[in-house]
């Protein structure tokens, strides 16, 4: 089994979901660290979202937090760590239109 350390961007994320990563096919991923900083200036909300094997419905990683002026939000990180099954996605929505950016370095065992 080969381990590989990647990290994956979005930038300028709205109000509707925006796939982050898709884990591959034969492949095991595990989320280390996932931030989503504001980019604007005001305040905004996001969600981040977990499809298995890429349903149609998410399961919130968290759901319409609030995230201040010149802030982010660690979704993922610390002791919390995320497993993600072959073909899961990995969706970020902001609340209103190029409003945040997202990072999210992961561990893909194959």
């Amino acid at each position: 089994m080969a381990n590989e350390f990647k990290t994956f961007t979005q930038r300028d994320i709205d109000d509707t979901s925006v796939t982050l990563y898709t884990c591959p096919s034969n492949t095991q991923t595990t989320i280390i660290g996932l931030n989503v900083a504001n980019i604007l200036s005001v305040s905004i909300t996001v969600s981040v979202e977990l499809y298995d094997g890429g349903g149609n419905d998410p399961t919130h990683i968290v759901k319409d937090a609030i995230v201040p002026v010149g802030s982010s939000l660690v979704a993922v990180g610390g002791d919390q760590k995320i497993v993600m099954n072959a073909t899961d996605i990995l969706k970020v929505k902001g609340s209103q239109a190029n409003c945040c950016d997202a990072i999210a370095s992961v561990l893909e065992i194959t």
